[in-house]
């Protein structure tokens, strides 16, 4: 019924703009944001970086379009965003998600 769903982005202001469009939409109901350190390879190089890290909470019908939107307004190539189901919590917290993304 609920996801939790996390992204990477570029930058603190990337990933501040991407949550608020999706407020603005109703798509989440909250997103909480961190600098985080990344090593991978992209294109056979070996990279490191300074990344924001974002996890947002929303329901799981909006799950879909969340993610093509964020695919349409981020600035990397291949973004990562992954979801994982929310089976229990705060029921009161729960509630308060579903109204905020109606």
């Amino acid at each position: 019924m609920f996801n939790s769903v996390y992204m990477t982005t570029s930058s603190e202001d990337e990933a501040k703009d991407i949550v608020k469009k999706l407020l603005d939409k109703k798509l989440i109901a909250c997103a909480n944001m961190f600098p985080i350190s990344s090593i991978y390879y992209w294109e056979d190089k070996l990279c490191d970086d300074s990344e924001f890290a974002v996890i947002m909470k929303t329901r799981a019908e909006l799950l879909d379009e969340l993610i093509e939107q964020i695919k349409r307004i981020h600035s990397y190539e291949v973004p990562c965003i992954v979801s994982w189901d929310i089976s229990k919590g705060n029921e009161e917290y729960l509630r308060w998600i579903e109204k905020e993304t109606m």
